[in-house]
Formats: C-alpha cells, structure tokens, sequence
C-alpha cells in the first residue's frame, strides 16, 4: 500500500520496477560474485506476475550465484509455485474453533499472516475490517495467522478491536509454526484464496476489496464428470 502511494499510480511502479531490474542485470554483470545486486533483481521480481517472478527466481537457482543467492531464490521459487494450487490448513483457532480451508469451498479466503505488534499490520487493519463489513455477506472469509507472544494480550486485542474471524495462535512469535510451514519472512503477509480453495494473490493488501470483489464475481464451474 505504501509504496504505491508514494508512487502515484501502478504505472509509475511498474516503470520504477523494470528500471530497478535492469539496474540491477547491468550491477550484475559488473559484479558477478557479489551477492546485493541478485538480491535487488530478487526484490524487484517479488512484485512482478507470477510467470515473471518464477521465471527470474528459477533462472538464478541454477546459474553460478552465490550460495545465499541461491537459497533465496529457491525459497522464492517454492513460494511463487504455491499459486494457483490448492492451500491446505488445518489448525484449532485461539477460541477452540476447528479451522479447515477444504470447508470454505465457494467462499473467498483472507489469509492475513500478522501481529498486534507489527504497525505495518495495525496501519492495515482498518482495511482489512471494512472489506470483511462490506464483503462478508457475500461469501469473504478471513482466517488470521497471529506471531503474537502474549496470549492474554492479544486475546484483549482481538475483543477491543472486535475481530470476530478464526485466528491462529501459538504463541511462538516468529517461530510460528504455520510461518515457518509457508516460509513467511514478513508481516503483514496477506493471501487470497479463492472459490475453489486455490491460492491465488501473495500480496492482497493492494487494493484488497477490489481482488476479493473479483474474485467473489468468479464462477465456479462444476468438474465435468
């Protein structure tokens, strides 16, 4: 969100983006054992589509880059391929509620890796709640996926701010289990899942009511037999 007000529109970004790679091929090429200007190219494809951002993350997995290179661009590669498949999760929310993915089939699902001490994720909270107001009715879900260490305090949280959807909480900050399951290395991370439980956005913060209309507005069509 930040970034692309800073920017004005999406046109600009994406100017600013394809800028930054070819900065960072031309860095590259001058130096080829030094391991930021991979790490820029990375960064820069993490915001492109999907094909895009595989395609450059799988192209440095198997040239001669430096080893923590590699391991960062394989940790991308196995994020990105994650779109378009199923998501599978399962766990006992914070309120004893049984939570599985495969039983929101036809609903659109908010995955919303966050934390009450994360200010980037409070800043979108107010976001979050007046897509889930609006959308909600028509079939949107949020399932929270909390790196809160303080279990009573973040219970408060959630009453005060009247969070009412299911929240994963196991009290490990950053050593969250089902973090470390999907390799989130930041917060807010924010995935959509769609109708028919496929994951489909990594960064859903951008325009989420927009993404959650839309995908509400999919038709499911019935598997031919």
């Amino acid at each position: 969100g930040e970034a692309q007000r800073a920017f004005g529109d999406s046109r600009n970004l994406e100017a600013a983006r394809k800028s930054m790679i070819q900065s960072a091929k031309d860095l590259v090429t001058q130096f080829p054992k030094r391991p930021e200007p991979y790490m820029i190219l990375l960064s820069a494809a993490e915001n492109a589509p999907v094909e895009e951002a595989l395609a450059t993350a799988t192209s440095l997995v198997s040239t001669n880059v430096p080893e923590e290179v590699r391991e960062a661009a394989q940790a991308m590669v196995k994020k990105f391929e994650r779109v378009g498949k199923p998501l599978e999760l399962k766990f006992t929310a914070v309120d004893g509620r049984e939570v599985d993915l495969a039983a929101f089939k036809g609903k659109v699902v908010l995955v919303d890796f966050w934390a009450t001490w994360c200010r980037p994720c409070i800043e979108e909270l107010p976001n979050v709640k007046a897509a889930y107001e609006r959308l909600h009715p028509k079939g949107f879900e949020i399932v929270g996926i909390s790196f809160d260490n303080k279990k009573e305090e973040f219970l408060q949280f959630l009453k005060r701010e009247n969070m009412t959807w299911a929240q994963y909480f196991d009290g490990k900050g950053w050593d969250n289990e089902l973090g470390k399951k999907f390799g989130i290395e930041g917060i807010p991370t924010m995935w959509l899942v769609d109708k028919q439980g496929r994951l489909r956005d990594l960064d859903a913060g951008n325009d989420l009511e927009a993404k959650v209309t839309r995908l509400l507005e999919e038709q499911t069509t019935a598997a031919h037999p």
